[in-house]
């Protein structure tokens, strides 16, 4: 059972967690992740990417949007309450270690699970280019943060609310073009956008990972659940991953794998927000 310590709510879908968990908190590295689980019995198990983690305090944070049933329900927990199970640190950390310039590109969420991985980049001694991009200026998360380590940060929307009115890939392009050109890009978010990303470093023959933190169940490797193609091969993202060579993966198969649950997480989101109001309905009768 792990209490949580703190909730806030960044944005009307994204929730950030403070978590006790001792052990984890002290083993933990950047790009690790942990698998959740509220009931034991018959609850669904999801990966999260630990945002950060206090050894002295003995907690882990956690950002995550609800898009489907447990994520909701995640999100309904409060100060206080407890999760039933929380399995970690799992899968290969990020290779850190200092390459000269790094740039980092996060898209929406995946700001969260890049943020350890910037702070590690930095803590080694290199400089950190940040780009972050989001639908909306409401969207962004992490900021503050990240203009903090960032040697140079560029915000990109989608409808120009804040920063540049594009998508992260054009200052990437511009980015990758300066002479000298990035050591290493580490690109974090929505398949689709770490595949532009990817390609959009290739012609400039700059190195860069991705971190495909799909659908896991069992985070072990036994399932294979997660299993992507890389450079011809199949691997496991739970175990061989999270992170991989942007240039080798096949986005495409992966990104087909993912819609194959769209209808059930479609399905999964319906009856969570059912529950909802027949609960809130409930409440107003007492």
């Amino acid at each position: 059972m792990n209490k949580v310590l703190a909730r806030e709510q960044l944005s009307a879908d994204v929730v950030m967690m403070r978590v006790e968990a001792p052990l984890i908190a002290r083993e933990r590295r950047p790009g690790q992740f942990i698998i959740l689980q509220l009931n034991n019995e018959f609850g669904e198990r999801i990966p999260l990417t630990i945002a950060d983690a206090d050894p002295v305090e003995g907690s882990i944070t956690l950002i995550f949007q609800t898009v489907g049933l447990t994520t909701h329900k995640l999100a309904d927990k409060r100060v206080g309450e407890f999760i039933e199970s929380v399995l970690g640190p799992l899968g290969q950390p990020t290779h850190i270690e200092k390459f000269g310039t790094v740039v980092c590109v996060g898209g929406g969420i995946g700001v969260a699970p890049l943020h350890p991985i910037a702070k590690g980049m930095k803590e080694a001694g290199n400089k950190l280019i940040v780009i972050m991009g989001a639908r909306t200026k409401e969207l962004l998360v992490l900021e503050d943060q990240m203009r903090n380590l960032a040697d140079e940060l560029i915000i990109c929307t989608d409808d120009g609310s804040v920063g540049r009115k594009c998508l992260v890939t054009e200052p990437l392009k511009e980015v990758c073009g300066r002479r000298p050109k990035p050591d290493l890009a580490v690109a974090i978010g929505p398949p689709i956008m770490m595949k532009f990303c990817a390609e959009a470093t290739r012609p400039f023959a700059v190195p860069t990972v991705v971190s495909l933190n799909t659908i896991m169940i069992d985070g072990t490797g036994m399932c294979g659940g997660c299993r992507v193609t890389v450079g011809g091969h199949t691997k496991f993202v739970c175990v061989d991953g999270p992170e991989f060579d942007g240039h080798q993966v096949d986005f495409d198969n992966m990104m087909k794998r993912l819609r194959a649950y769209k209808p059930h997480e479609d399905k999964a989101h319906h009856q969570c927000h059912l529950e909802s109001e027949i609960e809130l309905k409930e409440k107003k009768q007492l």
